[in-house]
């Protein structure tokens, strides 16, 4: 059964209730936590451990890195989700390639979502879309609580998006992004309540090259530098 092979469900270590390690209480001082003596720490009953996948059970599987799975369960090279023959990939090899493009080929499949970055549950937000049949994204501020590397990073998949014939409309005040653009629609010509209204339509370009606005003018300035 696929419950099985769940740490919080049917088959996780009695011991330790598939977490790996085993709370003590001691009352005034600080909780103690010790590995499970169980499972040594691999959060699985021992019956579940004994079925294995190219010689490996389901806690080493969890451990590996996500570029590391997918050659695991490829023939030896990485596969990117957009690549082309992408119909014969198998359904893993498909979701490993969307966290590969987004940039998190870096995580453990079994790391817990709590452990995650702002930046890193944004783009694994992203990746989890990526799946689904939209033709059209609209992105409000991706690139909050990224590294500046990391917006480059998602700026080459919103290329990718585009070339393959998506639409993508990103609600966004970082300058990097604005730069990258295809179309600026500038709405302004304040903040807040002095805003609302369309005060420039056109490619990055246009806008530095006149300047119509205060964005066109902090553009430039960043362009500039």
């Amino acid at each position: 059964q696929p419950a099985l092979f769940s740490a919080n469900s049917a088959g996780a270590c009695p011991g330790c209730n598939g977490a790996g390690v085993v709370y003590t209480d001691l009352a005034m001082m600080a909780g103690v936590a010790t590995v499970c003596e169980e499972c040594e720490g691999r959060r699985f009953e021992r019956s579940v451990l004994d079925h294995q996948l190219g010689g490996r059970d389901i806690s080493e599987v969890l451990a590996m890195s996500v570029v590391e799975a997918q050659e695991f369960l490829g023939d030896g090279t990485r596969v990117s989700a957009d690549a082309a023959g992408r119909a014969n990939l198998t359904a893993a090899q498909r979701v490993l390639g969307r966290l590969v493009d987004v940039g998190l080929g870096y995580l453990t499949l079994g790391q817990p979502l709590t452990t995650l970055s702002g930046g890193e549950q944004q783009r694994l937000k992203l990746a989890t879309h990526m799946g689904e049949k939209g033709g059209v994204y609209v992105l409000d501020e991706p690139t909050t609580g990224l590294h500046l590397a990391d917006v480059q990073q998602l700026l080459g998949l919103l290329d990718r998006l585009v070339d393959a014939g998506k639409s993508v409309i990103v609600v966004e005040h970082h300058q990097a992004v604005m730069a990258h653009a295809d179309w600026i629609i500038d709405l302004g010509p304040g903040a807040g309540h002095d805003g609302g209204r369309i005060v420039f339509a056109g490619t990055p370009a246009d806008l530095v090259a006149s300047r119509p606005t205060l964005t066109g003018e902090h553009l430039a300035a960043y362009v500039g530098a």
